[in-house]
């Protein structure tokens, strides 16, 4: 952790921002939103921002708990939560954006949207990683300011659909592939020091 909270804030806020990707989500919630009344769209909003709030907020509270339970330290952790955010980054690059079919309006806020598209494994092992870089409150206000962005992104998806257009998604969700695999090499090379410090 830095002696500057802030600082802590602002890096776990953006890299859980990019590894959940609501603005790379946006045709998915145009998709599944479109034929949808204005109130139907309200609650899914709600209902996609309470669980994703609400799961990594568990994690949050319980990541250290559950490492101990496993015997595993953070350096471990972080390589290999790495990785898996480097094999995310990849399939986002190499296989573009990522879909959802459209449900019922009672459970789509939930699956696919909530979890695994919002929530996946890649937001729960950054701030899982985030608890052991950056401490507790900057872990869950990281959660708190991600919730609040993802439901302003979802308030305006039409906006944002029309305004980007299919390439200009395309293009939001190649970038944020680019920076979730830096993340990920990031999270690795730390882990890896931790093993074999520089000299």
């Amino acid at each position: 952790m830095s002696p500057d909270p802030i600082i802590d804030l602002v890096k776990a806020t953006v890299a859980l921002f990019v590894i959940a990707d609501p603005i790379g989500l946006v045709p998915v919630f145009s998709n599944m939103t479109k034929t949808m009344s204005r109130g139907d769209q309200a609650k899914m909003f709600r209902v996609v921002t309470y669980t994703g709030a609400s799961l990594l907020t568990i994690f949050a509270l319980v990541g250290q708990e559950l490492l101990a339970l496993f015997g595993i330290i953070l350096p471990s952790f972080q390589i290999a939560g790495g990785l898996l955010l480097l094999l995310l980054s990849l399939d986002i690059l190499f296989r573009g954006q990522r879909f959802a079919k459209p449900g019922s309006h009672e459970d789509v806020g939930v699956i696919p949207i909530a979890f695994p598209l919002l929530v996946g494994p890649g937001a729960i092992t950054t701030t899982m990683i985030a608890l052991g870089a950056y401490g507790i409150l900057a872990t869950l206000g990281s959660i708190f300011i991600v919730m609040i962005l993802t439901w302003i992104v979802m308030k305006q998806t039409g906006r944002i659909h029309s305004l980007l257009g299919k390439t200009g998604s395309a293009v939001i969700t190649q970038v944020m592939g680019v920076f979730i695999a830096a993340i990920a090499i990031q999270y690795v090379l730390e882990g890896i020091q931790f093993y074999y410090p520089p000299r």
